[in-house]
């Protein structure tokens, strides 16, 4: 800093101080003694301050601070806890706050900005949002054992008539919802009646006692394993009609250092502990009209 302005800063800083800090003569400039009393006070204020500037920076960088991310239901414990150490393995510095929510809660807490990035399902509106790659998770259907078509090694969506169908609620994923649904009647199968449920040990029961299926990816069987369940059997759908179709997402413009790291890691969780490929990027959003069925 030039001569004049540094010293026109230092006066103005002595009238709001009301001390003097240093005399001046033609020759020199010399440290008062309230400008050496008030120095170590001084160094640590500056000090402080460029601390301060530092954090403001890693925040503004997506380096430090808190990161609100969510999942769909259907994730599997062992893709949650996959992501986890994933991402505290960046050490980021970041504290991840890591919701359970649906599609549409998380389409509407994104764009009231109470929530960073999420795992969405496709199809859905996507308007004002970045994307990352979109992840393909082929589905089959759980079913009872007993059930003839059990005893196929892949199930044609035809082989389920008669049977209902155990499903999330519409207003968790309209255009998904819809979407399956018109897909099963495009492929031979209308279910005599739809069940809401999500919950594993609710569809569970509802598979069990209302003659139903439900669609699942391998990793989100809810019964504990395939082989061991007594009751259930998960098998692949012929020709691999349905999928789940997951891309993470994030305000356009919003995104940074900790949206990437987090989106990294559901890539790699996902990859690790399901079988997901990579898929198209989502096409434009056209709801159409479907059947509605009730309990």
């Amino acid at each position: 800093m030039a001569q004049p302005p540094l010293s026109q800063r230092i006066k103005g800083l002595e009238r709001h101080l009301g001390v003097r800090l240093f005399e001046r003569t033609s020759r020199q400039v010399t440290i008062t003694k309230a400008g050496t009393l008030l120095l170590d006070d001084a160094r640590e204020l500056l000090g402080r301050t460029e601390a301060l500037l530092a954090t403001a920076r890693r925040i503004r960088d997506g380096e430090s601070g808190l990161l609100r991310a969510a999942l769909p239901p259907d994730i599997a414990g062992e893709t949650v806890a996959a992501l986890l150490d994933g991402f505290r393995a960046h050490r980021t510095g970041v504290e991840l706050e890591l919701r359970e929510l649906t599609t549409a809660q998380q389409l509407t807490q994104l764009a009231a900005h109470d929530l960073d990035v999420g795992l969405i399902h496709h199809p859905c509106d996507v308007t004002g949002l970045e994307l990352g790659p979109v992840l393909r998770r082929e589905m089959g259907v759980l079913l009872p054992r007993d059930a003839p078509a059990a005893a196929l090694t892949e199930v044609p969506l035809t082989a389920l008539t008669g049977y209902d169908l155990v499903l999330f609620h519409r207003s968790a994923a309209p255009a998904l919802h819809d979407d399956l649904l018109t897909t099963c009647a495009r492929d031979g199968y209308t279910p005599a009646a739809v069940r809401h449920g999500q919950g594993a040990s609710f569809v569970r029961g509802l598979i069990l006692s209302s003659h139903a299926v439900a669609f699942g990816p391998r990793d989100a069987h809810p019964a504990p394993a395939a082989d061991e369940d007594p009751d259930l059997v998960w098998r692949p759908l012929a020709g691999a009609p349905l999928a789940w179709r997951h891309s993470v997402a994030w305000p356009k413009g919003r995104g940074d250092n900790a949206v990437s790291t987090f989106a990294q890691a559901v890539t790699q969780a996902l990859h690790s502990t399901a079988a997901v490929t990579a898929d198209a990027p989502p096409r434009p959003l056209h709801l159409r009209p479907t059947a509605e069925y009730w309990l």
